[in-house]
């Protein structure tokens, strides 16, 4: 197989496989030496070492070299068009609802947590 033929056909499975990537999660190198980590969300300083889930329902790790984050609410998919979705920040909640009567819930899918 020529070069080119192999890179048009990696080329094409690195494309189908995006769709298979959660990028739900994301990583933040540190300065070396850095103590703390900052939430950009919050505008909040973390000690190395901890753990905390920020308003925006973010669960983030702060380390010696990174800080990694993942967002605990899941991707919600196939809602009707009758239907809306509620996200509920406080407990980290998503619920999908009829528009005109929020306690009907509505049948969808959903992607990650």
């Amino acid at each position: 197989m020529s070069m080119l033929k192999r890179s048009v056909l990696v080329g094409l499975v690195l494309l189908a496989l995006i769709h298979l990537n959660d990028g739900a999660c994301w990583i933040t190198r540190m300065r070396k030496g850095a103590v703390r980590c900052h939430d950009s969300i919050d505008k909040t300083k973390h000690a190395v070492g901890s753990s905390w889930t920020n308003s925006r329902c973010h669960q983030c790790h702060c380390k010696a070299d990174r800080m990694s984050c993942c967002d605990e609410l899941s991707e919600v998919l196939n809602v009707p068009k009758d239907c809306t979705v509620e996200f509920n920040y406080h407990t980290c909640t998503v619920k999908v609802v009829k528009k005109g009567d929020h306690s009907v819930p509505c049948p969808h899918s959903a992607a990650g947590k």
